[in-house]
């Protein structure tokens, strides 16, 4: 189709467009409910913005079951009340396998099947919001939630947004009924909240406690155009009222006849015989259900077929053939006896609450996270406090919340240690981070796995070999404590590791002995210095040229370096006034590691001479001017054919600041698929965006 749309003929556009909403329609139903996405991001986006130009130049092509309609509309005052056609029942609870007992029981007594194994279909059960979705005549034209099983909020134009949805029914899919209404569960998928929760935290909002009040909170939200923004997903599980077309006679068969109208459904659904078999899916379930991509709170029993339903019915207001078998709670009240900190990998010091023992979620929790000394505050948690402890699955337990009003007179608030309980460092947190530090990076034994393979890093002093597994084992051997221990390793000590042959130990050692020729950029980079990147420890030597001057130099001075600022200037000051580090420093000077060095002349450069200052026989080179000199560019995704790593050094060479977030003071931003917030950040400050075709091109301008 030509590209100027607005010059295309009615019926030229009307094809274009329908074959567009077909395309789109396809790869949105392979890449959000299949999971198999088969063209790239930057394909989708040519085809969407090629639809919505066409339906801009052409208004009367704009369908409701177009896919350019899910960016949502205007704000809503209020939710409209919807009247559900055959109401949504709640459904009666299993918390133990003598519950399941009964209810089995009960499904063969009412089936007058008291000797016989009753057919059940068995899914897990979503945590998350119950809604309806009506079709007429295939076209989707109200949502609503469950509200009191009678009555719902009409949230139409929110689940319009969320891409899972179909918004129209195909027949070469199956059957489509005159009105079909689907019942099913909005939810939000972990891996979704955790970013969702990451983008929160990043422009400081408050967190989302769980997936299903994230996902409940948005789907309540007035403005659609917000819920557009946010990562929700569905599953059906269910119809409501149907006309124009026979159902299955089973729940199993309708499944597959939801699935095979393009409906997302449960890959974790099975049809069982009998009790065994019910309490076998309930464990397995069980077992696998950190792994699953979504929260669940128990599974789901159904008697199979729909004429044993009708034949069982209804008491009060839930299903006699349908029960929900709840896993153990998740949340349980007990005292906080004390707190201590932990150290992480990469020194993240990290509140642990001491409690009085308690049976939740499966297993008896003493210990759970506090996250860092802000929520603690957050949350006005003393010591001696009765508290909320929550566990979901695996994970690491939590206090959710504090009970007040049984809060004892004697509570004590927890005051942060001042000096790591590892190495005696001391402990920084930097203005504007919710998490403090232990500075003993090189020194600290919590730290000291990830500070040797950062040391060991290609774009640090690179030794090539030293990887992981191999740093567990010299580690956890007690061979080497500081990096400087790399540079005195011997032939005998590492052919003895495991699967370390005379060969690869001598390989090792050759690349550890090359190792030592290095650059002053790298050696501080390789420090692991906190907020001292690749760029950073580049513009520390163009300014000062050696390490004594680094090491000794004031925040002050530190402050005239190139895009050093206070937080960066007080790091590189805290990490060299630690004894422990300066020592590693000198040691590995000791054993050979050297670079070229200059002396250091204090003149205060004018913003000018930065842009001019070259450093032949330094870290970098002297810069030709060109598209991205002196500008600054963010690197986000996976692009097609170059590393992030050869991205950013054709960058750097190019005279750019390579940064790792992006803001108004960004001039690029280079995106790649499943680019993601950063993405999203740019194009709302206006950022110039660029794939890597474009950027490539400008690099030779």
């Amino acid at each position: 189709m030509s590209s100027d749309l607005a010059a295309a003929t009615s019926p030229q556009a009307a094809m274009r467009a329908t074959e567009l909403r077909t395309i789109l329609e396809e790869h949105l139903y392979r890449y959000h409910v299949l999971d198999q996405p088969t063209i790239a991001d930057a394909e989708y986006d040519a085809l969407f913005n090629e639809l919505t130009a066409l339906e801009a130049a052409h208004p009367e092509l704009a369908v409701a079951d177009s896919p350019t309609q899910r960016v949502g509309s205007k704000v809503l005052d209020a939710f409209a009340p919807v009247t559900h056609r055959v109401p949504m029942l709640s459904m009666g609870n299993a918390f133990s396998a003598e519950d399941a007992q009964n209810f089995d029981r009960r499904c063969r007594e009412g089936l007058g099947a008291v000797d016989e194994q009753i057919e059940y279909a068995c899914e897990p059960k979503f945590d998350g919001l119950a809604i309806t979705l009506v079709y007429v005549d295939g076209v989707f034209v109200q949502g609503a939630t469950r509200g009191d099983g009678a009555v719902g909020e009409d949230v139409t134009e929110n689940l319009r947004t969320v891409r899972s949805i179909p918004l129209s029914l195909s027949a070469t899919h199956g059957v489509v009924p005159k009105l079909l209404e689907v019942r099913g569960e909005v939810l939000m998928l972990k891996k979704d909240f955790q970013r969702l929760n990451e983008r929160q935290a990043a422009k400081g909002e408050k967190l989302f406690v769980n997936p299903r009040n994230a996902a409940a909170g948005t789907l309540r939200q007035l403005d659609s155009k917000l819920v557009a923004q946010r990562p929700l997903a569905f599953f059906a599980y269910g119809v409501g009222a149907v006309e124009g077309a026979d159902l299955p006679k089973s729940h199993s068969a309708m499944m597959a006849w939801l699935e095979a109208l393009r409906f997302p459904v449960t890959r974790e659904r099975r049809v069982v015989k009998g009790l065994a078999d019910l309490l076998d899916f309930y464990k397995d379930i069980g077992a696998r259900r950190p792994q699953l991509p979504f929260e669940i709170d128990g599974v789901v029993y159904k008697v199979n077929s729909f004429a044993a339903q009708e034949k069982l019915g209804f008491v009060s207001r839930a299903p006699r053939f349908a029960t929900a078998h709840k896993f153990p709670a998740e949340e349980a009240t007990t005292v906080l006896l004390g707190i201590d900190v932990q150290v992480g990998r990469t020194g993240a010091i990290t509140p642990v609450a001491r409690l009085q023992p308690v049976f939740v979620g499966g297993t008896t929790v003493s210990n759970a996270t506090l996250h860092n000394e802000d929520e603690i505050r957050r949350k006005d948690l003393k010591i001696g406090d009765t508290v909320i402890v929550r566990r979901a699955g695996d994970v690491i337990p939590e206090v959710a919340a504090v009970i007040y009003a049984k809060r004892p007179a004697d509570a004590q608030n927890f005051v942060m240690p001042t000096h790591c309980p590892q190495c005696n460092s001391l402990i920084e947190k930097l203005e504007g981070e919710a998490i403090a530090r232990c500075t003993g990076g090189l020194f600290c034994p919590s730290q000291r796995k990830q500070a040797l393979l950062h040391f060991a890093g290609r774009r640090a002093v690179d030794i090539e070999g030293l990887g992981d597994k191999l740093v567990e084992q010299i580690v956890d051997a007690n061979l080497v404590r500081t990096p400087a221990d790399v540079y005195r390793l011997g032939l005998t000590a590492l052919s003895n590791l495991d699967r370390m042959a005379e060969k690869s130990a001598n390989n090792l050692l050759i690349a550890i002995e090359k190792s030592k020729k290095t650059t002053l950029a790298k050696f501080l980079f390789g420090l692991g210095i906190r907020h001292v990147g690749e760029s950073t420890a580049k513009d520390l030597t163009k300014h000062f040229g050696n390490l004594d001057a680094v090491m000794n130099a004031s925040v002050e001075a530190l402050l005239e370096v190139n895009d050093v600022g206070p937080v960066v200037a007080q790091s590189l000051r805290n990490f060299f006034d630690q004894p422990h580090n300066r020592e590693v420093v000198e040691q590995l000077r000791a054993c050979g590691v050297t670079w070229a060095e200059k002396e250091f002349v204090h003149v205060p450069p004018s913003k000018q001479d930065l842009n001019r200052i070259t450093a032949p026989d330094m870290d970098l080179p002297a810069l030709a001017v060109g598209p991205f000199t002196g500008k600054t560019v963010v690197l986000t995704g996976t692009l097609p054919t170059l590393s992030r790593d050869e991205a950013k050094d054709k960058l750097e060479a190019a005279g750019a600041k390579v940064a790792g977030s992006v803001s108004k003071k960004t001039d690029f931003v280079i995106a790649g698929a499943e680019a993601g917030s950063k993405l999203e950040k740019a194009i709302e400050l206006n950022v110039t965006v660029l794939d890597e075709a474009q950027f490539l091109e400008l690099l030779q301008k």
